[in-house]
C-alpha cells in the first residue's frame, strides 16, 4: 500500500509517519513538505494524508490537481482550522482529521482507508477456457512451466491447478502486475516477500528462479510497481 504525507510542518509530517508506520509497518510511505513536491512525484498514492493550509499551493488545489493525475485516491485532509471543513469535503475527502492529531482517532480513520482501498481494487480475472474456469488475478502467487502443461500456484488452492497453456499466452493475459522472471516462472508482484540477483521468495514460502541477466531489467519493474499503486508484502 502507497501511502503519502504532505504537510509544510516537519513536527506534524513526522508524528503521522510515525503513526502510520505504528499501524502500517510493511507499507511503501512517502512525505513531502509541500503540494508542489507531491504533485512533482511520479508515485501513484492508495492514501493522501494532505495538510490544507500550506505556503504556495493550499492543500485544497493540490488535491484538485492531484485528483486530476490520479483516480481512486483516499483523501484524508489534515487542518487546524475547521472552517475548512466544508471545502475538503467538497472534493469528496474520505475523512479530515484536526491538529493536533489524536492518535486513536487517527487508528480508526486510517484503519477504514485501508479498507476503502481493498474496496477501490476490482478484481481482475483470468479466464482458462479449456477449462471453463475463471481465477481472480490476485489470488494467482505463480506460474510454473511443466512441459506440455503449467501449473497455477494461488493463495486458496491446495493443490496446483494445472492446465494447458503456453507461458507466453498467460503472460499476455496477465498484464504488467506480473513478471516473467525466467523461462519457466511469472510471479504475481504483488506476493513478492525478497528477491536477491537469483531467486524470488512468494508469500507461501515457496523459492522461484530470477535469471541472472534479468536482475536488473526485474528490480526496475518491481520498484515502478510499487511506486505506481502496485501492493506488495515487503
Amino acid at each position: 500500500m502507497n501511502i503519502a504525507v504532505i504537510d509544510d510542518e516537519k513536527v506534524i509530517r513526522e508524528h503521522i509517519c510515525e503513526l502510520i508506520q505504528k499501524q502500517k509497518p510493511g507499507c511503501h510511505l512517502e512525505a513531502y513538505a509541500t503540494g508542489e513536491e507531491l504533485l512533482l512525484s511520479e508515485s501513484r498514492f492508495d492514501i493522501v494524508f494532505l495538510d490544507i493550509q500550506m505556503d504556495g499551493i493550499d492543500g485544497i488545489e493540490t488535491a484538485r490537481r492531484l485528483m486530476k493525475k490520479q483516480d481512486k485516491i483516499v483523501l484524508i485532509f489534515v487542518t487546524g482550522n475547521k472552517e475548512y471543513v466544508f471545502d475538503a469535503l467538497d472534493l469528496y475527502a474520505f475523512h479530515y482529521l484536526l491538529k493536533p492529531v489524536d492518535e486513536i482517532k487517527f487508528k480508526e480513520v486510517l484503519a477504514r482507508a485501508a479498507g476503502e482501498v481493498e474496496k477501490n481494487r476490482e478484481k481482475e480475472w483470468l479466464f482458462i477456457k479449456t477449462r471453463n474456469l475463471r481465477l481472480d488475478k490476485a489470488d494467482i502467487l505463480y506460474i510454473e512451466s511443466k512441459a506440455k502443461k503449467v501449473g497455477i500456484h494461488t493463495q486458496k488452492a491446495r493443490e496446483t491447478i494445472e492446465i494447458y497453456a503456453t507461458m507466453e499466452e498467460l503472460e499476455r493475459q496477465l498484464g504488467e502486475d506480473f513478471y516473467r522472471c525466467h523461462r519457466a516462472y511469472i510471479v504475481n508482484m504483488a506476493h513478492i516477500t525478497e528477491y536477491d540477483n537469483d531467486s524470488i521468495t512468494l508469500t507461501n514460502g515457496d523459492t522461484v528462479y530470477l535469471t541472472k541477466k534479468k536482475y536488473s531489467e526485474f528490480a526496475k519493474a518491481y520498484m515502478w510497481y510499487l511506486q505506481n499503486g502496485g501492493i506488495s508484502s515487503v
